[in-house]
């Protein structure tokens, strides 16, 4: 069984260019349904494969200790944001919701 994953945008900490608080991101089996998604970041991306791919295949998000529900958990982007860098980091809700 596959899981749907809906990522959203939580907290912005500096100045991200592409995404603002409420942000949705819906993944579909393997793919990123861009008719009800934000645009994504590669960076952001990046950080969220591993976790996505999990989650689909049912693996519970409390067990691998991003949270402390199975079915929702939260990652960031890996941009440090100030004072290192210009931009910001992303925290992301990720939250398994429905199986095929």
């Amino acid at each position: 069984m596959a899981y749907k994953i809906k990522i959203t945008v939580k907290k912005i900490k500096g100045y991200c260019p592409l995404y603002k608080v409420g942000d949705t991101i819906i993944f579909d089996k393997y793919y990123i349904d861009s008719s009800k998604s934000a645009p994504v970041c590669i960076h952001a991306l990046l950080s969220m494969t591993s976790v996505v791919y999990a989650a689909s295949h049912g693996v519970n998000l409390d067990d691998i200790g991003i949270g402390d529900n199975p079915d929702e958990g939260y990652i960031n982007c890996p941009d440090p944001g100030p004072p290192l860098t210009k931009g910001g980091t992303v925290l992301f809700k990720i939250e398994r919701i429905s199986g095929y």
